[in-house]
């Protein structure tokens, strides 16, 4: 039953709310040239006030806009206006299709980032940041705005925020966790937005030979695991044979929580009961089809917290027998991983894959895996070896060799831990395409790692 004093508190929440609340066109009257503008979190980016900032192209100049993966299908309104990138410069902290292919005509950039380090980066290595907005669900009475599903460095970025401006949308999920909202006074001003669907990212179903690596993966893990899945066709394959399989009493420890994890909840796989995870699903973000959003709505069972605790690596490490799955791109005879570049054309961001590495391995029984195709198909026709000896020119190092744990492909998985340069070698051959492996030797012995003395000195 509500007293007094509540219905005073909630008449003061509701005026506050009109005095602060506004027009998306009203809002952006804020930015100024030169200014640093970022517009949220995956889900949480704002949609309205980004078409609103647009219109005002032509009066203001060096804004920059950061943001974290632009989900939608039509590039941000502001590059629709300035496609030459005039007025804006459009950064991104991680890397979608469509920040891929802006980046490769010139109008994204990236900023590379440690995922777990990103509320430091932004509170204490930027600057100020002079306008802060982001999609937030409707207030509740206690006059706290929910993030919906992306918490991540919210807080970092709140710390050099000048201003923080709100989109409601009231397609949000109120999402169950750790520093999860934002409170009405700690805001500038209020939009009321259009109710936008949240951007969905469905995988592509797994190839013949994604489903081979995730055989060689599953047949690993045991129950009682904690699992770590990256985004893809085949970390939701690697879900579908656990659900086939005999493995229970799973929990979650993740950045990013995709289908597989509500599928695998389903069927009874995951109950959560180990260690840190208390009964609960932990992750800092979520992305994947309006089933994952329906799940998480106000379901005790998630939990979402800042990047700082998720990925950190001794929170991971505090879980027993933590399975991380992730993709890359190419590894070297050295086991250097290589998941953001093709040579010098930039394909993704870093994001906590190296955290999941480290803190998997650092966790009881853990095992993290690093999959890959063992070829590419060229627009030719012509087959490349994504086992190669040296990583090619202008590629980024995504997991040192001294981090790496297994590393998979359709013709199995070798755990690189603790083995000399030459039995790497080996063992990254023993799993590249046959069609490569003898020239993979040679450039072995070239390279001074591959010599008949290395069997008899180990």
């Amino acid at each position: 039953m509500v007293n007094l004093k509540q219905l005073s508190k909630i008449s003061e929440l509701s005026a506050e709310y009109k005095r602060k609340l506004v027009t998306a066109d009203d809002a952006v009257k804020v930015v100024k040239s030169g200014d640093r503008v970022h517009y949220g979190l995956f889900c949480g980016i704002v949609q309205d006030l980004d078409k609103a900032l647009a219109k005002r192209t032509e009066e203001l100049h060096d804004v920059l806009v950061c943001d974290t993966i632009w989900a939608h299908k039509e590039p941000p309104a502001i590059l629709q206006a300035d496609p030459d990138s005039k007025h804006f410069k459009y950064l991104s902290t991680h890397m979608s299709g469509l920040d891929r292919k802006m980046n490769k005509e010139g109008r994204c950039w990236f900023i590379p980032v440690q995922f777990r380090e990103n509320p430091k980066l932004w509170a204490e290595n930027v600057g100020d940041i002079d306008v802060v907005m982001l999609q937030v669900a409707p207030m509740d009475r206690f006059g706290n705005f929910n993030f919906g599903p992306q918490a991540a460095e919210y807080w970092g970025i709140f710390a050099a925020a000048k201003k923080i401006i709100v989109e409601v949308n009231e397609k949000q999920p109120v999402v169950h966790g750790l520093e999860n909202s934002i409170h009405i006074s700690q805001i500038d001003l209020i939009v009321e937005g259009s109710n936008g669907s949240l951007p969905t990212l469905i995988a592509k179903p797994a190839s013949e030979t994604e489903k081979k690596i995730a055989g060689h993966i599953v047949e690993r893990i045991r129950s009682g695991s904690t699992l770590q899945l990256g985004i893809g066709g085949m970390p939701n394959y690697v879900g579908s044979m656990i659900s086939e399989s005999d493995i229970n009493d799973l929990s979650v420890h993740t950045e990013m929580f995709v289908d597989a994890y509500v599928n695998l909840y389903k069927e009874g796989k995951i109950t959560g009961n180990k260690n840190t995870n208390k009964g609960k699903m932990v992750f800092t973000f979520a992305m994947g089809s309006h089933e994952v959003y329906d799940f998480l709505e106000d379901n005790p069972m998630g939990y979402i917290a800042p990047v700082d605790y998720v990925n950190a690596l001794e929170v991971i490490a505090a879980n027993d027998h933590v399975v991380s799955i992730n993709s890359c791109l190419q590894v070297d005879l050295f086991g250097q991983v290589n998941s953001e570049s093709a040579g010098l054309q930039h394909i993704g961001g870093t994001g906590g894959q190296l955290d999941f590495v480290m803190g998997a391995f650092k966790s009881k029984g853990g095992q993290s895996f690093l999959c890959t195709p063992s070829v590419r198909e060229n627009k030719d026709g012509s087959l490349e070896s994504l086992i190669t000896p040296r990583l090619p020119e202008g590629s980024i190092v995504s997991a040192p060799r001294s981090a790496t744990h297994y590393i998979v492909t359709e013709y199995g998985a070798v755990n690189l831990k603790g083995k000399s340069t030459w039995e790497r070698a080996e063992l990254l051959i023993s799993v590249a395409h046959p069609d490569f492996q003898d020239q993979l030797v040679k450039e072995a012995e070239q390279m001074g790692i591959w010599k008949n003395s290395s069997k008899v000195l180990l």
